[in-house]
């Protein structure tokens, strides 16, 4: 008798097109879900409304992201770089410039990536600050968000000085500079984004100052 032939492994079938229409779909999901997060809070902000903003099902949210709180995250990281592309932060063209130029041209790149990101981020913040509130894990999430960012304002202020920046440099900056601060000031005090951008630069400058 024949030996029996071991069975062909099945090729894995991949389809470029299937891969960007999820893509597109978990992009339009996140841009739902930043708008609404932003307009309404989090607890005014439902999964099915996240759906029915982005126009999918909310079976396709679900999909994508195990539960509201994931969804919050992934959201605030859409937020911070601006879309839904996997390249990080550091890894950007706006983030180089913080190395190029003279020094004022440095600073003032600095000011107005903190200030793009505020503006698109101000509103997510909020959101999570107020799931915080009575919700561990989300709370947890919070503070290792405000970890990384320390961790991110290390790195662009070394890159803005030339040099490695003092703890008191980058925690001077970490500080004034928060989203929290932004509100504040174009939120409550009226200031709008150009202002705070102004503001920024001739903090940052100050701060390498000392």
């Amino acid at each position: 008798m024949a030996a029996e032939q071991a069975p062909r492994a099945r090729r894995q079938y991949r389809s470029p097109r299937r891969e960007q229409q999820a893509g597109e779909t978990r992009a339009a999901v996140l841009a739902a879900a930043v708008r609404l997060f932003t307009e309404r809070g989090w607890a005014a902000t439902g999964m099915r409304d996240v759906a029915r903003e982005a126009g999918v099902s909310v079976e396709t949210v679900y999909a994508g992201f195990r539960s509201k709180s994931d969804l919050l995250m992934a959201a605030l990281d859409v937020a911070v770089v601006g879309d839904a592309e996997p390249e990080a932060l550091a890894e950007r063209p706006e983030f180089a410039l913080l190395g190029s130029g003279t020094r004022q041209e440095r600073i003032a790149a600095a000011a107005r990536l903190v200030t793009a990101i505020h503006e698109r981020t101000a509103g997510v913040h909020l959101a999570l600050r107020e799931a915080a509130a009575s919700n561990g894990d989300l709370a947890q999430r919070l503070r290792d968000n405000q970890q990384r960012r320390r961790i991110s304002i290390e790195q662009g202020m070394t890159r803005v000085a030339g040099r490695e920046v003092t703890v008191e440099e980058r925690d001077g900056a970490w500080a004034v500079l928060g989203v929290e601060v932004y509100h504040l000031l174009t939120g409550i005090s009226g200031w709008t984004p150009q202002q705070y951008e102004e503001w920024a630069a001739g903090v940052i400058d100050r701060l390498l100052d000392t």
